[in-house]
This record gives C-alpha cells, structure tokens and sequence, in this order.
C-alpha cells in the first residue's frame, strides 16, 4: 500500500519571497532521503530543500524563479509504508522537524495527502553544498550533467565544476544548461514616451547569433600596443602623390602584408581548433578577412592568397570587394574561407577596443587611429606617428607569451614595410 506526501518549505527564519533558483527533480523521478528536490536564495544564503522520504514524484509545484515563503508546497510524492516508517524514524531522530502522517480513508478514491514538514539542509547527501551549486550557476553550469564529484561519498566539489568547464571549452561546447543564460527583460518603452521599432536586418541577426555564441565559447584575450608607423605612412603618401595614380593606397593595405609575414612565421594564428577540441587543423593557405562597414551591417569580404600578392593587387582587390560590400553584392563564397580578420576603425577614431574572434578562425586584429606622440629616441623626444593595435586571441590555442611574439613581429614588419620585401 502507498501513502501520498506533501512537502512544503519549512522554516526558513523571519525571510519572506525567497527565490526558487533550481528544481533539481521533476514527475516521474524516483527520490531519496536526503535528496535535494529544490535550491533557495536569499540575497545572503543558498539553501537546498531536501526530501526525508523515498518514493516516486507525482507532481512538482514549483519552477525557477517563483518565490516561496514557509509552508509553500514543493512536490507530492508516493511512497510505501516501508519509506513512511523509515522517514518517521529518521525525521524523529534528527528532533529538527515532526513529520506528521495522515494514514488514508479507507475508500477506493486516491488516498489524502501527508503533510510532511522538511528541515533546510546546507548539505545534501552524494550532490552538492550550496555554495557549489551557487558556483555552478555563476559559470552558467547545469550540476545535474556532472555525474559524480570527487568529494566524500561522491560530493561534488568546486574543482569538478572546474574540470567540467575545462573540458566543455576544450570539446568546444556550450557549458550552459536547464534554463540557461537568463534573458534580459524590456519594459514597454512605450510607457515612457513615442518609440519607433525596427527590425534588424538579416545580417545584423547572423552576425548577432554568430558573436553572442563566439562569445560564450571562446575564452578571448586582447592584447593592446602600439606601433611606429612613421616612414611607412611617408612611403605611402608618396605612392599615392605619383604620377598617373588612379589607385588609392590605404594603411590597411601594408597592415595586411604585414599580418601575413607574421602569420608565417607563428602558423598558430593560421589554424583552427578541431570539433572535439583534440587537435589544431594548421592551413596551407593564407586569407584575410577585412571587416567593412555597409548600410545593412558589418560584412567581412576574403582576400584570397595575400603573401603572393603585392599593394597594387591587394589595392584593387579591396576596392572592388568594399563597392561590392556597400553595394549588398558580395556572394557567400566572397566572404569565406578566411584565416584571420582585421576589423579597423582608424577612419572613424577611437584609441582601443576590443574585437571578437570570427570563429572558427582563432584571433582577429584590430586597428584604431593613429596619432602623433612624443617619442624618446635616445637623445630627445620627437614627434612619431603611432598606431594603436589591438589583437584578440582565442586562449585555447594560443598562449599569452605567443601572441605578445607576435604582436612584436607584427610591429618589426610595419615599423619598416621593406622588411616584407626580404
């Protein structure tokens, strides 16, 4: 014969329209005593709920981000006679809470419900503390998806969520689970004054989806200097200045070389991580992508074979794609296949920011505005043309002492662009 139970929230102290911010079952689920069934917040403590009875779960009452007070109904649960007398037993021993069992009317109708009053556990039972749980949420990590801690009678630890994330990041998947990243919530504008909405265009929503996703799955460092441009700005100024010119010769054209030279010479930044996270795919071919501003959004058409081209090939290239781009005619071939990105703001201004890696490539440069600053050359200070740089690494693949090498290389080749001529 089986008894049926309510379990409530019992006294949680004077605290009122406490958060529910995990449900750690649901119908069907076969509990245990001292199981967690639901986790509590309050702006100063995490409090798991656990059951003092074994049985079945007929109904969770409950969800994410109600809030509880004592007394609310957590989930009725069926259990045998055995479990009500095992949970009697253990309930009495601990003296924290009575449990009070309303054997059934005899009618063939479904037997009444038990109340039983459950004391707050900060520990449970083979899972985890509440400050483990409050870790998991705060890395977007559903505990439920780590089968076993390290800790005693399989607890889970912080360093198992740890290794989790570890190995989630490595494996290149999203760590984020159950309700995932909580959305932000928009009020209705309209309440404050006369709005206007508009929808993005499609590019803005890929290019969106696209980010936010890099965005979680990429542990991204940037890294910000500055570099010399002086003589190469003189260089291109003449080239420019020449006789029956009709090509516009641009920084980003040197800035390009320059990336592929040192792009060569550390093949990392010319890889991708693998599916699994188990390997890198080096490329035996060098692209660069070159971020371009157009009325419907940013696009990033692929400059194809770079090392083997030269500034006026690379010139006329690029004004060709950049009219395409503004022009909404690029193809879908035109804009893949690129091994690295340079977003550059130096027409707009700005000192330094921070680009995101266009995934599956591993790092992306930024470029802002360069200026004239006083520059020590040993004897005095003279005023030098420096150009900010910003380079934005996926950390996976690549170390902070190797991208600072490159960044430095980078540097070497702009600081004197017949360098790249060697």
């Amino acid at each position: 014969m089986s008894t049926t139970f309510e379990i409530k929230v019992p006294d949680i102290g004077n605290v009122h329209d406490v958060d529910v911010v995990a449900v750690e079952v649901q119908t069907g689920d076969v509990v245990e005593i001292d199981q967690t069934l639901i986790t509590l917040e309050t702006d100063k403590a995490s409090m798991d709920v656990p059951s003092t009875v074994a049985g079945t779960v007929q109904q969770v009452h409950l969800k994410v981000g109600d809030k509880v007070n004592e007394g609310s109904l957590i989930v009725t649960v069926l259990v045998s006679e055995e479990a009500v007398a095992e949970s009697s037993t253990v309930v009495e021993s601990t003296t924290v809470e009575e449990v009070k069992v309303i054997e059934p009317a005899p009618k063939p109708s479904a037997p009444e419900p038990v109340e039983v009053s459950v004391p707050v556990a900060l520990k449970s039972k083979a899972h985890a503390s509440p400050a483990v749980r409050l870790f998991a949420r705060e890395l977007g990590v559903d505990i439920s998806q780590i089968a076993q801690g390290n800790g005693r009678k399989g607890r889970i630890l912080k360093d198992d969520v740890k290794a989790y994330v570890k190995k989630a990041m490595t494996e290149g998947i999203t760590v984020t689970g159950g309700s995932g990243i909580p959305k932000i919530s928009v009020p209705d504008f309209s309440a404050f004054g006369e709005i206007e909405v508009q929808p993005l265009s499609k590019i803005n929503r890929i290019t969106g989806q696209h980010m936010t996703s890099v965005w979680l799955n990429l542990p991204m460092v940037t890294y910000h200097d500055e570099v010399d441009i002086t003589d190469m700005e003189d260089f291109r100024v003449s080239l420019n200045s020449g006789r029956n010119n009709t090509l516009k010769y641009t920084g980003l054209l040197f800035i390009m070389k320059a990336l592929s030279a040192a792009m060569q010479q550390f093949p990392r930044f010319n890889s991708s991580l693998s599916s699994d996270g188990q390997s890198l795919i080096f490329k035996k071919y060098l692209n660069i992508g070159i971020a371009v501003d157009t009325p419907n959004g940013l696009v990033v058409p692929v400059l194809r074979d770079v090392p083997n081209k030269s500034i006026k090939q690379l010139a006329i290239e690029i004004a060709e794609k950049s009219e395409k781009a503004r022009a909404g005619k690029l193809t879908a071939a035109e804009m893949q296949g690129g091994c690295m990105s340079i977003s550059s703001l130096g027409g707009i201004g700005g000192k330094a920011f921070t680009p995101i890696v266009n995934a599956p490539e591993v790092a992306i440069l930024g470029v802002t505005k360069s200026s004239i600053q006083p520059v020590w050359n040993g004897k005095e200070f003279e005023p030098r043309l420096m150009l900010p740089l910003d380079l934005t690494y996926d950390h996976r693949v690549i170390d902070g002492a190797e991208g600072a090498r490159f960044m430095e290389a980078l540097k070497y080749y702009l600081g004197d662009v017949r360098r790249l001529l060697v």
